[in-house]
């Protein structure tokens, strides 16, 4: 069956561009969330900054710093920061998907809590959505920027769902699987998202290939870290992603 992308999603690439929307799901991040939220705000932007918080129900102590730093931020920093909570854990799609719903931005940039991504990477991710040339941005972590080197069949296995992923959408990207995407409005209202957890990687790539969107990749810094320092992703969720692509590409 062949991916034909739909016609119905057109934007208009000299539309202006007025707020940045940057939406941080946060699980269990205590460490790391207070400085990410303090580089988010610092980020160089050409556009007015919104920041959207939303805790999935954290249990070592995030949830309860949260309010005072989001208060003490936006003080700070004059950028107006929504929090949200979940009340139950529901997973990183679910957190996202909480997160555009209460975004107003022309613009959307998902942002990790971890540390892992590096705000200065804003200006490049931007620039082909503001030149007009692109409605989606990927990062790329294995290309062009700095990045930690970490563990072999981590990055095997990246490559492995990204070539499935790219088989079944005609694609050529280099890292379906990267946290930093940055979209268009336009294309979160043309698309509805499902997945609860990291399914939402490889369904958001096969829901924009369908729309027939404009896709850009930009090489960006990766500072990745080990389990001992938090990292949560698993081969379990490797072997999900198998699913949730088939799963996108040919039943939904």
């Amino acid at each position: 069956m062949k991916l034909v992308p739909s016609r119905r999603f057109a934007v208009d690439g000299k539309k202006p561009l007025r707020r940045l929307s940057v939406i941080l799901p946060v699980y269990n991040e205590k460490a790391t969330v207070a400085t990410t939220v303090e580089r988010v705000l610092k980020a160089a932007s050409p556009l007015e900054l919104e920041l959207v918080i939303v805790d999935d129900f954290s249990r070592d102590g995030t949830r309860e710093i949260l309010p005072e730093l989001a208060q003490r931020m936006q003080e700070s920093f004059g950028a107006p920061i929504q929090l949200v909570m979940h009340d139950h854990n529901q997973g990183k799609g679910a957190a996202l998907r909480t997160g555009f719903q209460h975004a107003s931005g022309d613009v959307l940039l998902i942002q990790d809590a971890d540390l892992e991504y590096d705000p200065r990477d804003y200006p490049r991710l931007l620039e082909p959505i503001l030149e007009g040339f692109a409605d989606v941005v990927f990062g790329n972590r294995f290309h062009g920027g700095s990045h930690r080197v970490l563990y072999f069949w981590h990055y095997i296995s990246n490559q492995a769902l990204t070539f499935f992923c790219n088989m079944l959408t005609n694609l050529n990207l280099t890292d379906m699987e990267v946290g930093y995407k940055v979209f268009r409005r336009e294309v979160l209202d043309a698309a509805q998202f499902r997945s609860n957890r990291f399914g939402f990687e490889p369904e958001f790539t096969i829901k924009v290939a369908r729309l027939g969107c404009r896709i850009y990749e930009v090489p960006i810094r990766y500072h990745g870290r080990t389990y001992e320092e938090g990292k949560k992703i698993t081969w379990r969720d490797g072997v999900a992603a198998v699913w949730h692509i088939l799963k996108f590409r040919f039943f939904e």
